[in-house]
């Protein structure tokens, strides 16, 4: 095995140098994984609080066993019959609501978005897309043109005149927030008055994509009848809504399968997208969709061939996925180890005033970091402060955001209530150690009964390095796997990884 240091000379040579590496500074060499636990080159074992991907845990022997067996066997396209692709299809539209019953496997959610806009355009006739602020969904040409977290990056010229941009249904930082009566309808006001203008300029909707629940831009829940409202609206304008599922499905958000599903039954979107946990960790994704889509699609005259999409090995472990996410409860674990969860950090939240909300469902959980409550002033640098600790200690966390501010939980489903105790046990020394040595628990004036009896850190000090570090070499995300860095001139004009 090369050193740490002989894999980095390496990677410098032969890996192009937009692929970036979580904690520039000190990188972590993995060599392998268990659980919710990761290894490095020396046995030093990391709690994985951000690996979304590793949906069932790392390495896990069911899903491995199904991958080997399978392998063992065959593996071919499909255009040739094989149960497995049959088999899977027909366990994961059970999943789903009834309408959703067409399937089109691909291999990354970024293929899986790129093949529900073409499904949309193609069924509607029209081309605009409308699009969440702050959203992702994924690194081909087609879908940075509808990430605003992406082409504002490159200036007025980032966005194209297909794409309009809706404000994120952000109760917490947007322009409708919780004391609004009603900022589910509010924000799908706003969607309504987009296509109203677009219209007007003789432009034609062809579909509304947003993720279920918003990762990147900051673990954002959108309100109630939302999604309901945007969808009766998009209809009328000839559009479908899709709902991108890559990062928060398959139980993550624990008393439902699919994020979407948290707005109600009332509520069944057009096209879903899914990826990441649905191979656990092996490169897999699917679009899911009506068979009146599916057949306008069809109308068009050209064959959609995928060369690995739904093959006999991805299949199986597609399967053996929706087998352990049965047999070992997760959804169950996810409602009450992510209930356990957000319990611990709301008591954070009335010990320490740097922390302006805690909000989430399941496992998909966010924390917003605030120099100042009553402006609800973003606290990156403290945000990137607490991660690098975290890292020292043993534990990887993110940050994200369009500040950079939300320390951000999506771990794999089988993360525990003992997990859950041991990490916010240490963002509450961090937090403390912060407030004590800036000042914020002074300004802000907040009461607490709790003493801290550590010594309390003072400005040069290693406690408090990371606040002077350059931000531009700050693990800032984990969201969808690209590992590149990112810049938002309209937030906070800084480079950070995104995943």
């Amino acid at each position: 095995m090369y050193s740490k240091a002989e894999t980095l000379e390496l990677r410098r040579k032969h890996i192009g140098p937009s692929c970036k590496v979580f904690f520039a500074k000190d990188p972590i060499k993995i060599v392998h994984a268990r659980g919710q636990y990761m290894f490095d080159e020396n046995g030093e074992k990391y709690l994985d609080c951000i690996n979304n991907v590793a949906h069932v845990g790392h390495s896990h022997p069911q899903v491995t066993k199904a991958a080997v067996k399978q392998m063992e066997l065959l593996n071919t396209n499909s255009r040739f019959l094989h149960d497995n692709l049959v088999e899977y299809a027909k366990r994961l539209t059970a999943t789903l609501p009834e309408e959703l019953s067409v399937c089109y496997f691909v291999n990354s959610g970024s293929e899986a978005n790129d093949l529900a806009l073409r499904l949309a355009r193609q069924y509607s006739g029209h081309q605009d897309v409308i699009t969440l602020d702050h959203a992702y969904h994924g690194h081909v040409t087609s879908l940075i043109d509808i990430s605003p977290y992406k082409f504002n990056q490159l200036g007025k010229e980032g966005k194209k005149e297909f794409v309009h941009v809706a404000p994120s249904p952000d109760i917490y930082r947007g322009k409708y927030r919780e004391d609004h009566q009603d900022p589910g309808s509010a924000y799908a006001d706003d969607v309504k008055k987009i296509i109203e203008e677009a219209q007007k300029n003789g432009r034609k909707i062809a579909a509304f994509i947003a993720e279920s629940m918003q990762s990147c831009g900051g673990q954002v829940i959108p309100p109630a009848g939302y999604f309901q409202k945007v969808a009766e609206t998009i209809h009328k304008a000839g559009g479908v809504f899709i709902a991108d599922e890559v990062q928060v499905g398959f139980g993550r958000v624990g008393k439902h399968f699919w994020g979407f599903q948290l707005q109600g039954e009332d509520f069944v979107p057009d096209i879903v997208t899914m990826g990441k946990p649905i191979g656990n960790g092996h490169p897999m994704s699917c679009v899911v969709t009506t068979r009146q889509i599916a057949e306008a699609f069809g109308a068009s005259g050209l064959e959609y061939f995928n060369t690995f999409g739904g093959n006999p090995v991805s299949c199986a472990i597609g399967l053996a996925v929706l087998d352990v996410i049965e047999k070992e409860d997760l959804r169950r674990n996810a409602t009450d180890v992510g209930n356990y969860l957000t319990g611990l950090l709301k008591e954070q939240k009335e010990k320490h005033p740097l922390v302006g909300d805690v909000r989430g469902v399941g496992l998909f959980v966010g924390v917003d970091l605030v120099k100042d409550r009553q402006k609800r002033t973003p606290a990156t640098a403290e945000a990137q402060h607490i991660i690098y600790k975290l890292k020292e200690r043993k534990i990887l966390l993110s940050a994200d955001g369009p500040y950079r501010n939300i320390l951000k939980f999506k771990p794999p489903m089988c993360f525990s209530k003992e997990d859950a105790k041991f990490v916010v046990d240490q963002i509450d020394e961090l937090l403390a150690d912060l407030e004590e040595a800036t000042g914020i628990r002074t300004t802000n004036r907040l009461p607490t009964t709790t003493q801290y009896k550590r010594k309390v850190p003072t400005e040069g000090s290693s406690q408090l390095d990371g606040l002077s570090e350059n931000i531009s070499h700050i693990n800032g995300s984990a969201c969808r796997q690209e590992n590149g860095f990112c810049a938002e001139s309209h937030a906070v004009p800084c480079k950070r990884i995104r995943t």
